[in-house]
């Protein structure tokens, strides 16, 4: 069994599938899934775990390159923004519109849904490698 760190056997199924720039997203509970793309559903009730409660233990445990952000998320929840730019430091965010977020969801290796309801709590993470 493991010590610490990320426990949810399918997100460590997924981790270990990642390469570099292979793409997966984190969302809040009302991003539609693609056809096709794993669904990885973390949601227990409204709220339950937030984005920002699964974001973390993530970055914590795996390189990421490249987040791919609605641009809505700065007037729509600039909260959960600064929390990503304050979790991620200086990896490099793109802004995209939230249909285009919505298009690109269709090429991401899978999607974690949270128990998130705040508007645009979502975000496309670029794996990097670490060396």
């Amino acid at each position: 069994m493991k010590k610490d760190g990320i426990q949810n056997e399918s997100i460590l199924r997924l981790m270990g599938s990642i390469g570099h720039t292979d793409r997966f997203v984190v969302c809040d509970v009302g991003l539609p899934v693609p056809k096709g793309v794993e669904k990885i559903d973390m949601a227990v009730v409204k709220g339950i775990p937030t984005f920002m409660q699964v974001l973390k233990p993530l970055a914590e445990e795996m390189v990421f390159e490249k987040l791919i952000l609605a641009k809505e998320i700065l007037d729509g929840n600039p909260d959960i923004y600064e929390g990503i730019k304050s979790l991620c430091g200086d990896i490099p965010i793109e802004f995209v519109t939230h249909e285009e977020f919505k298009k690109l969801t269709a090429d991401a290796k899978a999607i974690i849904r949270t128990g998130e309801v705040t508007p645009y709590a979502n975000v496309i993470i670029q794996a990097g490698v670490n060396f």
